[in-house]
């Protein structure tokens, strides 16, 4: 019999902003598929707490705290992977930072700067960290968490899109170049999650009423309904599948608004 479709036995998984929310539901799906990951995120506590759980429970995990918006960190979390594990065979990009809602017209120049910084630039440096290594071993999964903002316009979320919508077009393009080497790049969109990172949108019992009448699953989501798929991206499964950007919202996209 043939090994299951999501068999990450033997991969190292680095999964940033895996300390809580969809980065933490991504690293223990992984890590229950056989993965060794990596968890990070800037409290070392709060990263050490999940890393414990994922040991008791039969996996293997290490901790790299790390603030994604510092190079030398960001070069740190890849060095010391590779230091103990010796390879990196997926990188979830999953860290970003949103510190202002409001329209674009008025985000001030630094605050755009920090959101592009963090939410692409961030993302850059991790894909080019693990390449060198991906390319010497002829594969390799490259995951960035971007979000269905991308795709959409928005009166008060509109820098953090601009950056989201950043994030697939650098997917393409990483797609396009690490092709070759049998690396996969690609995204996942999620619609509205219930994390604290999103909580400000789900605590509004108005919006979120409003979401789940114009979602035809009928609920916003959960960060596992997320972390399957991830691990999906990861698997021998998507060995076709690469410059893509999947949607995972319910259905909210597709809907037709009344």
């Amino acid at each position: 019999m043939s090994a299951p479709l999501i068999d990450l036995r033997d991969q190292v998984a680095i999964i940033t902003g895996s300390s809580r929310g969809i980065g933490r539901a991504i690293a223990e799906t992984m890590a229950r598929a056989g993965a060794r990951v990596v968890i990070s995120s800037r409290k070392r506590e709060a990263c050490e707490a999940v890393a414990a759980g994922i040991r008791d429970a039969g996996g293997q995990a290490i901790v790299v705290p790390c603030n994604i918006s510092e190079r030398a960190q960001v070069e740190h979390l890849v060095d010391f992977t590779l230091q103990t594990w010796g390879r990196v065979d997926t990188l979830v990009c999953n860290a970003a930072s949103n510190p202002y809602f409001g329209p674009i017209t008025g985000v001030p120049d630094e605050v755009f700067t920090k959101i592009m910084h963090n939410n692409v630039l961030a993302n850059l440096w991790l894909a080019r960290l693990v390449a060198p290594g991906m390319r010497d071993r002829q594969g390799g999964s490259i995951i960035l968490v971007s979000s269905i903002g991308g795709l959409r316009g928005d009166a008060f979320l509109g820098a953090y899109n601009i950056s989201k919508a950043a994030d697939m077009q650098l997917v393409r393009g990483l797609a396009v170049e690490l092709g070759p080497a049998n690396i996969r790049v690609n995204a996942i969109a999620p619609g509205l999650i219930k994390t604290d990172f999103a909580k400000a949108l789900w605590e509004n019992p108005e919006l979120l009423a409003r979401l789940e009448r114009s979602t035809p699953l009928g609920r916003i989501g959960a960060p596992d309904d997320i972390a399957g798929l991830a691990a999906f991206l990861a698997s021998s499964g998507a060995h076709f599948l690469t410059g893509q950007t999947i949607v995972v919202d319910g259905g909210l996209t597709t809907a037709a608004a009344w």
